[in-house]
Formats: C-alpha cells, structure tokens, sequence
C-alpha cells in the first residue's frame, strides 16, 4: 500500500488547569495513534463522542499542533514545517466541518466562500475564479445564480454542500470531512453520503471521514479505525470489520447500530457504565472497567495494537480466542450506483427515502 497520509504516535494533550501549586490538570485527547492512508480510499475514524476523532482531524490538518509525534504527507512531516509551508500544502489538504450552520462566514455570499481559497493560494484571475465557483455549484447541485445568495438562505443540506464544494475549490487530492453529515437528517445525509461518494470518482480523492455513525461509515469506507479514549483499539477493511469484529468495543458499536424491524437481531451483551475519565484514565486496558470479557491481565497491562494474519490491527489481550458478534450478511458493492446507495444506506436506518434519484 503506497500511503499518501501517515500518522505516526501521535499525541494531543490539553492542559485543563494551572493551579498555582502542583501539577496541571492535563487531558490526553489523542494518545499514540498511528496509521497509513492509501491513495484514492476511503478511511474513516469512528468512536463515541469525547474519544478523540476531532482532535485527530484537526491534528492531521495541524489546525492545531500535536504534543508530539509525526504526520507525513506525500513523504513530507507536516508537524514540523513552518507556516508558510504549510500554508501551501493546505491546498492540497482540505478540510469539510462539523456544522454547516457555523462553518460559513454569514457576512459573504457563497460566491465568496468558495472564491476565497482560490484568492488566499493565488490561483486564477477574477474572470477564472468566477468560472471556478460555478462549476463547482453545479458540481454540488447548486445553481450557479445561487452564487450572490447569503448562507441564512440555504437549508443545512444545501450548506453543507456548499461546503464541500469551498473544500473543492483549490484541486486538493485529501478531504478530510469532521462528522459532515452528522447535523443533517436522514434523507439529506444520504444525499451527502453519495455526493462525497461521486466527487471522490470524480477528482480522484483520498477520503479521511471522521464519525460516530457506524451505518454512514459501512456504505462507504474501504476501511475504518476505531478510537476509544484517545487510542485506536482496532483498525481494518470495513466489510470484515463489520461481520467479524475482532475488539470488543467494536462489537459494542456495532450493537448500538439501529435495526428497523424489532426482533431483526438476537439481544447481544449490553456494555454497562460511561466512558473512564480521559484525566486519569485506568491502567492496562482503557476499556476494560466496561469489558464484559476481561480479565486481570487486561487491568495490569496495556495492550498494544498488533497486525493480524488478515490484514487487521487489533489491541486486545483477547483477540485471538474471543469470538465476537458482527452484523451479518454482506452489503452489495457501493458500484451499484446512488440510487441503490442511498436506499441501502436509508434502510440501514429504518428511514424511507424521499427522494431517491438525488444525487
């Protein structure tokens, strides 16, 4: 696998408080994650809330700056370039938040927004940067005369879209999307889910999704991490992730996935108690005061995430004897198209498409 994004142990810590005597209060957000991104895939990160996977994102973009570790791209450390270097590898990284409601300056018309990183790099004259913006309006299926609008006149669907399209704007080869779907209902994101799906054929993108939803993750990533308190406990092809979990907390989220018909899938084993305190977080393995198959050695010592004959990576004292619930049967291939997507994915969860021929 050429990688084309790497993280090697990488860490975030933020310091909560600063008494005037002792130690400060410190929160371990990102604590030696390592991983390869291959050219042209689709990786996704996927946890609870508050286990670290914005802090990733943004780590892998250095919107903010690791405590220490190494982020390689394209066989160049990103973590310890100067600004104006990094400035110009932005173009070739770009980045899709959270929310689209606060993603967009409301004093600029979307023309503008998306016209902005084009001017900020450079690229075009204003006549070239106008054609630019309403190529990719229609891209997003946007109207091009929607370009001197305002963003409080769009729906969050169509904001979000407009944020892709900013994203687009400079040609980058990785996106990185923050939960992008995550403030949209069901049948719009749906329609993100495709578009994302048909802009990376399209411009050849790496895709790096970020999420909690595992029924969006499983329609479209090739592979997928999974993050518990600031840790990767086990990573792999997401199809085999799915049905032949190998950790745990896998298991866990794959039990949390909603299922539309009652009685669709036996009762599996309920994981008690809320995540440990990322403050002081316990010894040996951070998920074993919630494990339900743990043992004394998973309290003494921490695990260590190693590769698996099957292409997996896997932190777990256990992952060897255990014999853990997936969910069964196989998805058909993402090839089949949107309209087929997007049913699959509407169905996954118990919602029933509106309109199935959006893009």
């Amino acid at each position: 696998m050429t990688a084309i994004l790497s993280a090697r142990d990488l860490r975030k810590e933020f310091v909560t408080k600063r008494p005037l005597f002792g130690a400060p209060t410190v929160v371990r957000a990102v604590d030696g994650v390592s991983f390869d991104v291959a050219q042209g895939e689709t990786f996704a990160v996927v946890g609870e809330s508050g286990c670290g996977k914005s802090t990733l994102a943004r780590l892998l973009l250095r919107l903010i700056d690791p405590t220490g570790g190494e982020v390689w791209y394209d066989g160049e450390d990103m973590a310890h370039v100067d600004a104006a270097r990094m400035r110009t590898l932005r173009k070739d990284l770009q980045f899709v938040f959270q929310d689209p409601f606060s993603s967009l300056n409301p004093q600029m018309t979307i023309g503008a927004l998306i016209e902005e990183p084009l001017k900020v790099h450079g690229i075009g004259t204003p006549q070239d940067r106008r054609t630019r913006v309403a190529e990719l309006l229609s891209r997003v299926g946007l109207a091009p005369v929607h370009a001197d609008r305002y963003p409080h006149e769009f729906s969050g669907g169509q904001r979000q879209r407009i944020g892709i399209a900013r994203a687009l704007a400079t040609g980058p080869t990785v996106l990185i999307g923050d939960e992008p779907v995550s403030a949209l209902d069901v049948s719009i994101q749906a329609q993100v889910v495709n578009l994302l799906e048909d802009l990376k054929e399209e411009f050849g993108l790496t895709l790096i999704v970020i999420a909690h939803d595992l029924a969006v993750i499983r329609h479209m990533a090739d592979r997928v991490a999974v993050m518990y308190l600031g840790e990767i406990v086990e990573c792999g092809p997401a199809e085999t992730l799915y049905t032949d979990p190998r950790h745990p907390y896998t298991e866990t989220l794959l039990a949390a996935i909603p299922v539309a018909s009652f009685g669709a899938r036996p009762a599996r084993t309920q994981v008690d108690g809320d995540p440990p305190n990322p403050i002081n977080p316990p010894s040996g393995c951070r998920f074993h005061p919630r494990c339900p198959y743990a043992t004394e050695i998973c309290a003494a010592k921490r695990p260590v995430l190693n590769d698996t004959p099957d292409g997996r990576q896997v932190a777990c004292h256990h992952a060897d004897t255990l014999h853990l619930d997936g969910l069964s049967g196989v998805e058909p291939a993402r090839s089949e198209g949107a309209t087929r997507r997007f049913a699959l994915y509407a169905q996954a969860l118990g919602a029933k498409p509106s309109h199935p021929d959006d893009p």
